[in-house]
């Protein structure tokens, strides 16, 4: 069997080349009450992050990415200070429980990115809004000279859902990656990851769109993320819930790792390992 050419990159995380030479997988630690999934929430209950983040480990994420702001449809908004406060916990849990893992921060607060590497040694921001909603994201990550999480997404998590009208969905999406990568380059950030935003300002049927035409994000030469974790294009698809979406993740994390996906953003780690390890040795393709 073949698949679609996997094409590796090197990152530069704290100072030293890090080769994605097979797809990654991406745990995501919710340190927030109010995540669309509840399985994922952790809240700051140290002993519930401690345990998360252990699991991850065992089960072989390669990454964790941590956020502490839900972008879930009518979630609480929150001050900067509480969501640093709730990163600034899990980081430091991170680091005691899993020291030399490659840490991930979701937010789309400059400041609060800032003060993460700065103060908490994260490597890699990633920016739900691709930098629309804080205008200072692009110049304070080219400062920090970390990797950069280049989604798409239009408006807020609150006005996305109305915000779907597109002449052709995958088209648009790219340009618009497109030209905020090439802003990023000519403020010297080298290390752009780009993700579509399934999810993020798209119906069900565009999300399916973009995931039939997956190949043209890896033709734009950037190491790609795929973000499908038990989402809405899943469980609507299917008329179920996102506790009941792990075998529609799978499905999709399958097309995403053939096509040639460099990160897979998972809530079930085990299951997304397994499905890298069978692609693997189904195509040989790359070794894990």
């Amino acid at each position: 069997m073949r698949m679609a050419k996997f094409c590796s990159y090197n990152i530069n995380i704290g100072g030293r080349l890090v080769a994605i030479e097979r797809p990654q997988v991406m745990g995501i630690l919710n340190v927030t009450p109010d995540s669309f999934y509840s399985g994922s929430r952790c809240g700051v209950d140290e002993a519930v992050i401690r345990r998360r983040v252990r699991q991850m480990i065992e089960e072989g994420a390669d990454m964790i990415d941590i956020g502490g702001y839900s972008s879930r449809r009518g979630a609480d908004d929150i001050s900067p200070e509480e969501e640093y406060s709730r990163l600034r916990t899990g980081l430091k849990i991170i680091a005691e429980e899993a020291p030399g893992v490659i840490t991930s921060v979701d937010t789309f607060r400059a400041e609060v990115a800032r003060r993460c590497v700065e103060e908490c040694g994260a490597h890699i921001i990633n920016d739900i809004s691709g930098g629309d909603l804080d205008s200072n994201m692009f110049a304070t990550v080219a400062s920090l000279r970390v990797p950069y999480i280049l989604m798409h997404m239009r408006g807020t998590p609150a006005t996305m859902t109305q915000l779907t009208d597109y002449e052709c969905v995958t088209a648009d999406v790219i340009k618009d990656l497109q030209a905020k990568a090439c802003k990023l380059r000519l403020l010297g950030v080298n290390d752009i990851i780009i993700d579509p935003g399934f999810g993020f300002s798209k119906t069900v049927e565009q999300n399916y769109e973009l995931m039939r035409y997956l190949e043209a994000f890896i033709d734009m030469d950037f190491p790609l993320l795929v973000g499908i974790s038990r989402k809405t294009m899943i469980y609507r698809l299917l008329g179920t819930t996102p506790e009941e979406a792990l075998n529609g993740t799978t499905v999709l994390n399958t097309i995403a790792a053939l096509t040639g996906a460099h990160i897979l953003r998972v809530h079930d780690v085990k299951a997304a390992v397994e499905t890298v390890k069978i692609v693997a040795a189904t195509t040989g393709a790359y070794k894990y």
